[in-house]
């Protein structure tokens, strides 16, 4: 038991953005975020190639979502583009952030994934905060820190001399 008068939280606090610890964090973060879809993506691909079937059907029985009508359009309309879609966009997803190369395009494009998918399965029985919010608050927090700068591709990537002449190439990286 302390019975130490004083506040110790009183004193000044810092927990430094640019420490080693959140260097090794946001990697971490970034990894694991990217092997999720990773496998996700890549598991389709090894099960059914490029004619991921269940991606079009899904996005037809969406009649009662937020969305509307459109993922019923988009499912009967653009099958041919899902069915192939789904699983190579999340493989490459996922490998891009695994190894922190085009790391905000790769974490845009899983926010735009997860959007979908948290707005699409809208059934909110648990609040709106459910496991596709999870996901999209991963994707936006890897895109916002520019993960890839963190042990990943992006670092050795902004330093060439594309990058140097087109600064903001750096928009996509990070």
């Amino acid at each position: 038991m302390s019975y130490q008068a004083t506040n110790p939280l009183a004193d000044e606090f810092e927990l430094g953005l640019d420490g080693p610890l959140t260097a090794y964090w946001l990697a971490f973060l970034r990894v694991v975020t990217g092997w999720w879809f990773f496998h996700a993506g890549v598991t389709k691909l090894i099960e059914d190639g490029l004619a991921f079937t269940y991606g079009p059907a899904y996005m037809q029985q969406m009649t009662g979502t937020a969305l509307g009508p459109i993922p019923v359009w988009m499912g009967n309309n653009l099958a041919w583009l899902i069915a192939p879609g789904v699983p190579l966009f999340e493989t490459l997803i996922g490998l891009a952030l695994m190894v922190g190369a085009f790391t905000r395009l790769a974490a845009f494009g899983g926010v735009i994934f997860m959007t979908l998918f948290w707005v699409g399965n809208a059934g909110f029985g648990h609040g709106l905060v459910n496991s596709d919010l999870m996901g999209l608050l991963l994707f936006v927090t890897v895109m916002v820190v520019g993960a890839g700068r963190y042990y990943g591709l992006d670092a050795i990537i902004e330093k060439l001399a594309l990058v140097e002449r087109h600064p903001k190439l750096r928009y996509i990286l990070g």
